[in-house]
């Protein structure tokens, strides 16, 4: 009897673990496959990129002329290759406005006792325009929330004042609920109030926010952005844009220790106080409302009820444009690897699909987003305003840098982290769905067998790079994702990002690779099913 058990013993050792794995997606590639992801080269993708991130373009911001033209040069490709056009109105184009603020500095101050502090060294204009003078008043983190006795201007009057607030939650794009306030309940405007709203609603006339240690880090990359003026895109929470006659600035944390200088308390005091300080702001500049565009297609399935359903595949086709007052001869943030090297691979897969011999059981959806640099501006605005029935994409795949790598002997402290020749960093891939991340390993070790890093496929990832492209949105949205990623190097966000320094063999190789998992998500049975939450740290970009 003991050997009878101890023989079945062995047998389900063997049995139950196949028995465990037999749901998970098994990935075999065929050769017809590989036959197809050979449509991919080195030298079209090379031919695209010369084009995308060529001086003409100008650093494709968003919105600008440059961004446009590799809009149109996109859309004339699908067009040529067949594509269904899934914008609005029958076009490939998804059409957002965006609302931009010029800043005129030399007519937008603070000036605090007498001591007048300088544009984008001190202090930057956030949003809103005019001028206000009189007493300068600290309000705590200036939130109010009703049901848990919140009113951060208690105790003082704010009335005809200027009002500094610290601690608000402010994370450059807008104010989310500091963890003193906690979650946000009831209506907005009249249960609870951010800090502008709060402060407009008791009669204030301007608002100073004093920069936290987070965004003062940050400080010397703000002039990219806000030294130019602020943007936002309507249909999306405010990052931006005009508050009317309302000026909201942000002071460095050096500028608001001399405002408290020789005042009754501190930025961390407790409770709202009079500084006994009195001064002026003024903001002063013009706004434009320009059009810009995500670039929406399909390439239709070929399994009568499968094709309903589809795979999205996106980049973002954005840099951060031409930056006049930069240092030395370049101007042209080319944008090269970010995302140039995305966008063009997303743009091979498309015309590999479109030489295929057959189509993919799936709908596969093609996306290339604006705005990303400003904020993942457009894959938010595609996720809120869907121009497809987005509860029918079962998957998002993100290619967000792809096109550089770290050579032999490269001791360069700025190239510690960027991945090798044969290598690529995979984020998200099991986050969410357990079949996808099976898709995803099983698709590479089936065909190049690149060396996969999921160094940064941890919720607390330090440098929070879950949270830096567009298949964020995706996943806040409920819709499982990956993120392909060479990681951060010495022309990262420089004018050094140029066409010239990408290793388009290994574009080559990581692109047939997504192109496949693309495929093979496309052919899956059933939809990859969603049997993970997201982890809560990673459904807000704090």
């Amino acid at each position: 009897m003991k050997k009878k058990f101890a023989v079945l013993f062995v047998l389900l050792s063997f049995i139950l673990p196949g028995a465990a794995l037999a749901n998970e997606p098994v990935v075999t590639i065929t050769a017809a496959e590989r036959k197809m992801a050979e449509a991919i080269t080195a030298e079209q993708l090379k031919d695209f990129l010369y084009f995308v991130a060529s001086d003409e373009m100008g650093g494709r911001d968003t919105p600008s002329t440059g961004l446009d033209i590799t809009a149109k040069f996109i859309a004339l490709n699908l067009r040529r290759w067949g594509f269904k056009p899934a914008g609005d109105d029958g076009t490939f184009f998804q059409r957002m406005w965006v609302n931009r603020e010029s800043i005129d500095a030399d007519a937008t101050k603070v000036v605090v006792g007498g001591n007048e502090l300088k544009y984008a060294k001190d202090f930057f204009l956030l949003r809103g325009r005019g001028s206000a003078e009189g007493e300068f008043v600290f309000g705590g983190n200036g939130w109010f929330v009703k049901s848990k006795g919140i009113d951060a201007f208690s105790g003082v009057d704010v009335k005809d004042k200027i009002v500094l607030i610290y601690k608000t939650g402010f994370n450059g794009r807008g104010f989310q609920a500091p963890a003193e306030v906690g979650e946000l309940t009831g209506e907005k405007g009249v249960d609870w109030q951010d800090p502008i709203e709060h402060a407009k609603s008791k009669g204030a006339k301007a608002i100073v926010v004093v920069a936290d240690p987070q965004i003062q880090g940050f400080w010397p990359q703000l002039s990219n952005f806000l030294g130019r003026g602020s943007s936002y895109v309507e249909g999306l929470r405010e990052g931006g844009g005009s508050q009317g006659d309302f000026p909201v600035f942000l002071a460095s944390q050096d500028s608001g220790k001399a405002i408290f200088d020789g005042t009754p308390g501190n930025q961390d005091s407790a409770a709202a106080f009079a500084t006994g300080k009195t001064g002026s702001v003024s903001a002063s500049g013009k706004s434009e409302r320009i059009p810009t565009q995500n670039v929406v297609a399909i390439w239709e399935g070929g399994d009568p009820k499968l094709k309903s359903e589809m795979v999205a595949i996106g980049a973002h086709y954005d840099h951060v444009g031409t930056n006049a007052n930069a240092p030395g001869d370049d101007k042209i943030w080319n944008g090269a690897d970010d995302d140039g090297s995305g966008t063009v691979a997303v743009l091979s897969i498309a015309e590999a699909f479109s030489k295929a011999p057959k189509r993919p059981d799936r709908s596969v959806l093609f996306v290339w987003h604006a705005g990303e640099e400003k904020g993942l501006w457009g894959s938010e605005y595609f996720n809120k305003f869907p121009t497809v029935d987005i509860k029918q994409v079962v998957a998002q795949l993100n290619i967000d840098m792809i096109g550089r790598s770290k050579k032999p002997g490269d001791e360069n402290p700025k190239n510690k982290e960027l991945s090798g020749e044969d290598e690529i960093y995979v984020i998200g891939s099991e986050m969410m769905s357990s079949d996808l991340g099976a898709v995803t390993k099983g698709t590479n070790g089936s065909y190049l067998n690149l060396n996969y890093d999921y160094k940064y496929d941890d919720p607390k990832d330090p440098n929070r790079f879950f949270f830096r492209s567009d298949h964020f949105n995706y996943a806040v949205n409920g819709i499982p994702v990956v993120f392909w990623f060479d990681g951060v190097h010495e022309d990262y966000h420089q004018a050094g990002d140029s066409p010239d320094k990408i290793d388009y063999q290994k574009m080559e190789k990581v692109t047939r690779t997504i192109f496949l998992t693309l495929w093979e998500v496309a052919g899956l049975k059933d939809r990859p099913s969603v049997d993970k939450q997201l982890p809560p740290e990673l459904t807000r970009r704090d």
